[in-house]
């Protein structure tokens, strides 16, 4: 599988940011990983998340939506890369809503009846997506999709098509693993390690 230039490119820029790593991680589920992904940090490298805001935008091409939705807090800063690079209005559902002012649950304007676009950086079995789509949907707006830079391919995108949602990733784990694998970004070791811990975590 060839990742066209700009997507190797990104490919490339997430390694080298810190936002993908190999080695020996203790997820919060206690579990021993041998990857890390951690996309809050692209917000430190601008030319980055320039180019993350920009590989988002052929999969939006093919949607039909009025609002971006970022979700809190890694995906807010994307979603403003990617509104700043299509012209994209964006709204945001908060993680807890103001106790005072308006007491929002969503910031940014919208109407009812309105289509948002959910934007969000990694998926891994889809959770945080249903909470933030109850939010949204609460408040008046129609959801049909999910957009995320990195699908960890556990889950999410099987269980959102259940429930009715279409999920679309800028890209795969799988893919990663096999573009750096092939340009020996990444000892294959790691990479198999990787695969097989991907794997059994399913």
């Amino acid at each position: 599988m060839q990742l066209d230039s700009h997507l190797s490119a990104l490919a490339d820029g997430l390694l080298e940011a810190g936002c993908i790593k190999f080695g020996e991680f203790t997820l919060k589920s206690g579990l021993k990983s041998p990857i890390y992904i951690d996309l809050r940090r692209i917000i430190t490298y601008p030319k980055l998340l320039e180019q993350v805001g920009q590989a988002y935008l052929p999969l939006l091409g093919g949607l039909k939506f009025d609002r971006l939705a970022g979700l809190p807090y890694a995906a807010i800063p994307i979603a403003t890369a990617i509104s700043l690079a299509g012209d994209y209005p964006m709204i945001y559902p908060r993680k807890e809503a103001k106790s005072y002012g308006t007491k929002a649950d969503i910031e940014g304007e919208y109407r009812s009846g309105e289509t948002a676009v959910i934007i969000d950086d990694l998926a891994t079995t889809g959770g945080s997506k249903f909470e933030a789509i109850e939010k949204l949907t609460g408040a008046g707006l129609l959801v049909k999709d999910v957009v995320v830079l990195v699908d960890r391919q556990s889950g999410a995108k099987e269980s959102l098509e259940q429930a009715g949602y279409s999920m679309h990733a800028v890209l795969t784990i799988s893919q990663l693993l096999e573009y750096w694998e092939n340009n020996g970004k990444v000892e294959r070791d790691k990479i198999e390690a990787t695969r097989a811990f991907l794997k059994q975590s399913k």
